[in-house]
């Protein structure tokens, strides 16, 4: 996938548009790296997201919105200061590259007008939001400040003069001659792979179009530029024209790629790539269209993953060190269960002392327990008195039938506590936004598996997020549980008793409900419910998945167990494939 100049361009041309002309209403940061802007434009509202994260920048219109932080950033309030009440005059792309650069009119703190400048640099991890005045281009101040420890190149600081990205002598596409591209293409390094040519000599040009540019020409896309004959020179330039006349026409076609297989988005783009076929796609009325769909997930999903890696480590830690506990205590209590040896030694010696001799390790004794009294040999510490050796054994075997008691109530406690951790794992792969990673960290320090940071505060006006919801083939409503908290609700309040309840039997898993209203559940949505079920569990990339089912009214939570954690009886079992056709026919339900 590729967000690369011409993406940039399309994007440019659906801001003139829409947003030219449009008053700023408000500015929020909802994440470190990210800004949405309400803009009142001809008639409508319209949310601007501009994000300058290391792993999706990007600059398009969303319909979506995430939750405000409880206190705006710095940054934020002086976007506020500057920025709202403004008109957006003009928006512009510099040269063919993925900087985009919004005018905004106000007045200062004197009343008179005034310009101000917001630069979105789309740069991967180099990506920024930079605010400056418009005539002088001092910087006012970025999301992301850059001292020179940072970059010796290029500083982003307040007061410092502003200075678009060095281009490294790239030509601007949209303005090269056919001279321009046959220059470029004699003085590119001869070993080079002729689609990578297209994004080392233009710049906004990506390797996805590279690739484009090359299939259109009918020439691998691999081989070197010392390689080709005149007239694949001459085919490349007329697709190279091709593609250059259609983003000089603005003539945009937005779409996206999926994989037939898995459904998942491979690639979009501002017009058809023949790359991938000429059917192959499907399109949209706008740009900002296909970001919001490519993005939305994608985003969400790594800023999960980012935030989730350290707390992963912990508890896979926590749970590594109670899986070696649990195998320890086994063993310990294995060695209990045969401690009545310990007591014969010790008898067996105390009815001896007069006929052991000291400092030998070991004697042969007549065993008066056993009815043929046959002789067993009792090891001995050498260093020890006959006596001391008794009571040596006779302190082992108290200590043992003591440590059998309380291995009898530990050993349960930790597969508590492994089931647990397991279960918390799980969740935190469900996870779909920061909302509920913050539910289960939260839930974490309850329970005392991790301290209550700094930058860690709750909410307490926040709203419990809601579990996934489906409706089936048959039209009957089912919920999943994508976390310990969401879990105890679905299963504890939420459902009835008569509702019907799911969960994969031994593994980690979400709580599933069937909601009923008093009818029958066909066989073929509890198929799917199964399957949902384990798709949300760690059986997932299973093919074979046990998944256990009963009315609600038989699910029990027992005193003193933590979150999520449940018993249950009369249950059916169903054995369902999380990767079969049959999840397709359930429908999601955007609450």
């Amino acid at each position: 996938m590729s967000y690369d100049g011409i993406v940039t361009r399309a994007i440019v041309h659906e801001f003139n548009e829409l947003l030219v002309g449009g008053r700023i209403d408000k500015v929020y940061q909802q994440e470190k790296d990210e800004l949405l802007i309400m803009v009142y434009s001809k008639g409508k509202n319209h949310r601007l997201l501009l994000s300058a994260s290391s792993n999706n920048p990007r600059a398009y219109i969303t319909k979506y919105s995430k939750e405000n932080p409880m206190s705006p950033p710095m940054f934020c309030m002086l976007l506020r200061k500057h920025l709202i009440g403004g008109i957006i005059l003009d928006v512009n792309q510099y040269e063919n590259d993925r900087v985009i650069v919004f005018t905004i009119s106000g007045t200062d703190e004197l009343g008179e007008k005034i310009k101000r400048d917001l630069v979105v640099e789309i740069m991967g991890k180099h990506s920024n939001i930079i605010l400056m005045d418009h005539e002088s281009k001092k910087i006012i101040d970025s999301i992301k400040r850059i001292p020179i420890d940072v970059s010796r190149v290029r500083q982003i600081l307040p007061g410092l003069t502003y200075s678009y990205l060095d281009l490294e002598q790239k030509r601007n596409p949209l303005k090269s001659t056919k001279e321009d591209f046959y220059n470029s293409l004699e003085s590119t390094p001869g070993n080079l792979a002729v689609f990578k040519f297209f994004y080392t000599a233009f710049h906004g040009f990506s390797p996805l179009i590279g690739r484009e540019i090359c299939n259109n020409s009918n020439i691998d896309s691999k081989r070197t530029i010392i390689s080709l004959e005149i007239n694949e020179k001459e085919r490349l330039y007329k697709s190279f024209s091709e593609v250059v006349s259609i983003v000089n026409k603005e003539e945009y076609t937005p779409n996206y790629i999926k994989n037939e297989e898995t459904e998942e988005i491979i690639s979009f783009y501002a017009f058809p790539l023949f790359l991938y076929g000429e059917d192959n796609y499907s399109t949209t009325e706008t740009m900002s269209e296909v970001l919001d769909i490519v993005y939305r997930s994608k985003d969400s999903y790594d800023r999960v993953s980012q935030k989730s890696a350290s707390l992963r480590k912990i508890l896979q830690t926590k749970l590594d060190r109670a899986q070696n506990k649990l195998a320890k205590q086994r063993e310990e209590l294995l060695e209990s269960e045969a401690r009545e040896k310990y007591k014969v030694y010790a008898d067996l010696l105390q009815s001896n002392l007069y006929r052991i001799q000291k400092g030998i390790d070991k004697v042969s004794l007549e065993n008066f327990y056993d009815e043929d009294m046959n002789t067993i040999v009792v090891p001995l510490d050498i260093k020890l008195s006959p006596a001391d050796n008794a009571q040596k054994y006779y302190k082992k075997y108290a200590k043992l039938k003591n440590a059998d008691g309380l291995l009898q109530e530990q050993i349960p406690e930790t597969q508590g506590e492994i089931t647990y951790l397991e279960h918390v794992l799980m969740s935190m792969e469900n996870a779909s936004n920061v909302k509920e990673l913050d539910e289960v960290k939260d839930e974490l320090i309850k329970e005392g598996y991790i301290q209550r940071s700094g930058k860690f505060k709750r909410n307490t006006k926040e709203v419990i997020s809601k579990p996934l919801h489906f409706i089936s083939s048959d039209g009957f409503h089912i919920y999943v549980g994508r976390n310990n908290r969401q879990n105890e609700i679905l299963t504890m309040k939420t459902a009835r008793k008569e509702d019907i309840w799911l969960h994969t039997k031994i593994i980690p898993g979400s709580h599933v409900i069937i909601k009923t209203d008093g009818k029958i559940v066909p066989d073929r949505t509890l198929q799917e419910a199964a399957s949902l079920a384990a798709l949300y569990s760690k059986g997932k990339n299973s093919i074979n998945v046990e998944v256990d089912y009963t009315e609600k009214k038989n699910v029990k939570k027992p005193k003193n167990t933590k979150p999520g954690l449940v018993s249950y009886d009369n249950q059916k079992t169903l054995i369902v494939d999380p990767k079969s056709e049959i999840i397709k026919d359930i429908k999601k339900v955007e609450d």
